[in-house]
């Protein structure tokens, strides 16, 4: 497995980028290929004794920065480390690619340099969360389309059933729409006709869920604008944060409830692990061609490792080639009865 990476995107660029790839290396062995300015790559290495076995580097002189405009990447900056790394995984130079770059660029780069599947309207950021069930339910979009259509919504149902299938071996994904309220009626006028469309699809549609349900299981695909999507996942984020960061002070008022911490802390440590994103490691951009993973902007070597791990299992699901096997018999479907 041969996994292409932005050296240069996000918050913790090159170190813990360095590191995460260090990690993945010794754990799974995959084959590292480090987009970025060669010198400022092994200079990072040697001050901090990274070692670069088993990876290679493609030299670009640039860097896509979360100050830059989206497109940057297409002209101004096509010699970033984003650009240039995916224009490698287009020419088939590696397996995928993940970057923890400007959310923006990676959706423009990887629409018009490594390309959506042939029929996909949009491409949509997706994210995998855990429930209190014990699995997993994905949002998407969450950040890359701000307004959408009916009908890209409505893809991106299609795109993450299938891919809950392919990826986490969920049967029959039930998928949901993102609401103010659970009844039919809720909503404005994009979720009324979403709603309307996705009542007629061959989905296990289940109606309209609230953010407040999506932690207990209310669905295993969530369907949503990106604006919406967003706003949902950093509200789960922060809420998480905000209970990490308050637990341990309570187990430290006095010794009943330092001894209770004791007690407790390994199932704690459980507990802490199932709310932190950097497990989950990254967010797939459904839609695209090849699997490109975006990592959190503020990755550090954890985090990052896990993407590169996310990115070799998408890589390896097949979920690319049922996303677009599905697209095409849709679209042939709507050609036969117009």
């Amino acid at each position: 497995m041969r996994i292409i990476v932005d050296a240069f995107g996000g918050d913790n660029a090159p170190l813990e980028i360095l590191k995460g790839c260090e990690m993945s290396v010794k754990e799974n062995g995959y084959e590292i290929v480090l987009s970025g300015d060669e010198e400022k790559i092994k200079s990072c290495a040697a001050e901090n004794g990274i070692s670069l076995e088993n990876m290679s580097i493609i030299n670009a002189s640039q860097v896509v920065t979360m100050d830059d405009h989206p497109d940057c990447i297409l002209k101004a900056k096509s010699d970033s480390s984003m650009a240039v790394g995916m224009k490698s995984l287009a020419a088939g130079e590696g397996d995928a690619f993940v970057t923890a770059g400007s959310t923006g660029a990676a959706v423009i780069g990887s629409t018009f340099l490594v390309k959506r599947i042939k029929g996909v309207k949009r491409a949509a950021l997706a994210t995998i969360m855990p429930n209190d069930k014990g699995g997993n339910f994905m949002v998407l979009d969450v950040g890359a389309n701000v307004e959408c259509r009916a009908e890209v919504l409505v893809q991106f149902g299609v795109m993450g059933s299938e891919y809950m299938k392919a990826f986490l071996g969920v049967d029959n994904p039930r998928v949901a729409l993102l609401n103010v309220g659970t009844e039919d009626t809720k909503g404005g006028e994009l979720q009324k006709e979403t709603f309307s469309l996705l009542k007629n699809m061959p989905l296990n549609f289940i109606g309209n869920v609230e953010a407040r349900d999506l932690l207990f299981g209310a669905a295993d695909v969530v369907v949503c604008d990106g604006f919406s999507g967003n706003i949902a996942l950093k509200s789960i984020e922060g809420t998480a944060q905000y209970l990490i960061n308050n637990l341990k002070p309570v187990f430290k008022k006095n010794l009943g409830t330092i001894i209770a911490y004791l007690m407790l802390k390994g199932s704690l440590k459980d507990f802490k692990k199932k709310l932190d994103y950097t497990e989950i490691g990254g967010a797939p951009l459904m839609g695209i061609a090849k699997p490109v993973i975006k990592a959190h902007g503020n990755s550090k070597a954890k985090a990052f490792k896990n993407a590169i791990d996310q990115a070799a299992v998408y890589a390896k699901s097949g979920a690319i080639e049922k996303i677009a096997d599905v697209v095409k018999k849709g679209k042939d479907t709507a050609d036969e009865n117009s």
